[in-house]
């Protein structure tokens, strides 16, 4: 862990523990009452069982429709995909200044693909934009960014060429593109890392764009997402697409509201494999025991309850064996405070305040690897993330 942490953000494995814990006791304390709340949906039922792990989405989400009553399936027809990337183009150039026009004289490997051309205010040439959003056959799945040309300097300027590839709906005849409200976000997080590779400034291409820890990477690109259910943006894409009909409020009142819903036990099985993660990486001997007994007792230190066990049970853990996160499970929720403390600096000056912008991109978006990250998030926010604005989005403060 100490090998594979210095080269991150947290640097040791004493500032990772030190970051779970701070999310730890209030997500335990939110996820037991989550727990004591679907014991009584099964004793009003009737019923005499104690909760157990395999119960709990049962419930979970017989509780959600019950509060929040939220049909997912009526935001798509809001959610048209050209209608979004208009929406995603206007963040950036708010934030940015900066313009995108599409291109039809440049070679596409695909004619679902469309491709644009990137320019500064000032009419500058910043890069290129390929968006590849249609499933085939020849395709994988998920969503990602990739570059076809990285920035740098090195042999004279070269500028990027950058794609983010999706697997929405396609259009038919009858009907657009429509979007879940899961497929907006990713839309925006993809986004992010590609301003990410966009803006970056650097000689090297090995340290330019997203080239940076892996605790750093998800900033840009988690940041973004917040933008997507701003009233000020949605007004701008958010449009019925045969009526035209801006999303009603209700409806997004419903999605903010249910946001919050079911987040003690979603933050407390993530730690707990965090901390199992780590727990295996500091290990100076040879593990001796049984791994099931070894995370039943780490499991009881850290205080989980039995209504909820790890995301990834020990045998099953791919992650940190096999998929290149050893020692770094943790990642996804220090880019979580990152970005949550990152935008509310946004919220409390203005969500296009273009002083705290032009900051983030000179600081963050611009400098790629060449220093480090805790030493570029201090320069964009003045001091050092916080853990407060997290557990505030994901309604973990009494």
């Amino acid at each position: 862990a100490s090998y594979v942490l210095e080269d991150n953000m947290a640097k040791n494995p004493k500032n990772v523990y030190k970051l779970l814990e701070k999310i730890w006791k209030p997500a335990l304390k939110v996820a037991k009452k989550e727990a004591k709340l679907f014991q009584e949906m099964i004793k009003k039922e009737g019923k005499n069982f104690r909760l157990k792990p395999w119960d709990w989405f049962y419930y979970a989400e017989k509780v959600r429709k019950e509060k929040y009553d939220l049909d997912e399936e009526l935001l798509r027809p809001y959610f048209k995909l050209e209608n979004c990337i208009e929406g995603v183009f206007y963040v950036a150039s708010k934030l940015y200044g900066i313009k995108f026009e599409e291109r039809f004289d440049l070679p596409k490997y695909h004619p679902d693909v469309k491709v644009y051309e990137v320019k500064e205010e000032n009419g500058k040439h910043i890069g290129i934009f390929y968006v590849d959003y249609f499933p085939r056959e020849s395709k994988r799945s998920g969503a990602w960014m990739t570059n076809l040309r990285e920035q740098s300097k090195i042999d004279g300027e070269k500028r990027p060429i950058i794609l983010n590839v999706g697997n929405f709906t396609k259009p038919t005849k009858e009907k657009p593109s429509l979007l879940s409200l899961e497929e907006l976000e990713t839309l925006f997080h993809e986004f992010g890392h590609f301003l990410h590779g966009l803006l970056t400034d650097c000689t090297y291409e090995t340290l330019s764009g997203t080239n940076v820890p892996r605790d750093f990477v998800e900033l840009p690109s988690q940041i973004m997402e917040n933008w997507a259910l701003e009233p000020e943006v949605l007004k701008v894409y958010a449009k019925h697409y045969q009526t035209g009909e801006v999303i009603p409020k209700e409806l997004v009142d419903k999605i903010i509201n249910s946001r919050k819903f079911n987040k003690g036990f979603a933050t407390v099985e993530y730690l707990a494999a965090s901390f199992l993660d780590m727990d295996y990486h500091t290990l100076r001997e040879p593990l001796k025991e049984n791994p099931m007994l070894f995370e039943e007792r780490r499991m009881k230190k850290i205080g989980l309850i039995d209504e909820i066990v790890p995301r990834y049970r020990s045998t099953n853990f791919q992650h940190i064996f096999s998929g290149g996160y050893f020692a770094g499970y943790y990642s996804y929720i220090w880019a979580e405070v990152l970005e949550a403390d990152a935008f509310s600096y946004f919220k409390e000056n203005g969500i296009f305040n273009r002083k705290i912008a032009d900051s983030f991109r000179k600081n963050i978006l611009e400098r790629g690897g060449t220093e480090d990250p805790m030493e570029l998030y201090k320069k964009f926010r003045g001091r050092e993330p916080e853990v407060k604005p997290l557990l505030k989005k994901r309604g973990l403060l009494d």
